[in-house]
């Protein structure tokens, strides 16, 4: 079984986020990593690998600047078995639309020595929230589609989810090829083990250009993107907070009076 599984190089969090000039985020400036959601996508496909057998390959796949080679190298190191980063200037502030584009070639050009079978996603980015990414991709690649699943089962090409809703769960089953993505209640991801950090240097990582994809510029990028920012501003410093005194025994109702002025109560 050939899987690809798509990851995606997200800022820190808990990093200084800052944006460039031309009001997209700064991918480069800042501390990024594998986004938290995908690290989903990428146990659940090594699961299935696991659950298959050897024969079965799991490509990382990653569309970004420079470092997102690190996200792809994660991956690697949880135990994919290679890895394709797609990097090129041309690229920078693409929407999901154009992102999808070229995922969905970089998966047709894994998949030419051997049709794909899987591939697998996470719920959505942590940095863009969207989650619309992964039925974009089976729209391009013209494959069925199950999203957002929480539980999965295959049993040779067949493969069964569960999708958890704010009501009811459903049961879903589809045959491959198809699309998949799993939310983060699918299971914890693995941490990479000294073994699989070590093996993951050995391991197959290639980089493509849009040139090598015969994506044409004019396709991705700011300029073709449905939608910008116009305009961003820096979040405010924190102000000194209030500090409600009880000297009198009026505490209570002084911080009671707080509460109601700020529509807490």
């Amino acid at each position: 079984m050939n899987i690809v599984v798509c990851v995606k190089y997200v800022p820190d969090a808990t990093a200084d986020r800052q944006f460039e000039s031309d009001n997209t985020v700064d991918r480069v400036g800042v501390d990024g990593l594998l986004s938290e959601l995908d690290e989903y996508a990428v146990e659940q496909a090594l699961q299935l690998k696991e659950k298959a057998g050897d024969d079965t390959v799991v490509t990382a796949l990653c569309v970004g600047p420079e470092k997102g080679v690190d996200a792809v190298r994660k991956a690697l190191q949880m135990g994919a078995d290679k890895g394709v980063h797609v990097v090129d200037d041309a690229i920078a502030g693409s929407d999901a639309a154009a992102t999808s584009l070229v995922l969905a070639k970089a998966i047709e050009k894994a998949g030419a020595e051997g049709k794909v079978d899987l591939v697998v996603c996470g719920m959505a980015s942590t940095d863009g929230v969207m989650g619309i990414l992964p039925a974009m991709l089976a729209e391009r690649l013209d494959l069925p589609q199950v999203t957002l699943a929480s539980v999965i089962e295959t049993q040779g090409d067949q493969v069964r989810v569960k999708r958890d809703g704010d009501t009811a769960t459903e049961v879903i089953g589809a045959t491959m090829p198809l699309v998949l993505s799993v939310t983060d209640q699918s299971g914890e991801a693995r941490y990479p083990s000294f073994k699989g950090i070590m093996a993951a240097k050995k391991k197959p990582l290639e980089t493509w250009s849009l040139g090598d994809l015969g994506v044409d510029a004019g396709q991705v990028g700011l300029g073709a993107a449905w939608t910008a920012v116009e305009d961003t501003t820096a979040r405010p410093p924190r102000t000194a907070g209030e500090i409600v005194k009880d000297e009198d025994g009026s505490g209570a109702s002084a911080l009671a009076d707080f509460l109601a002025s700020k529509k807490f109560i």
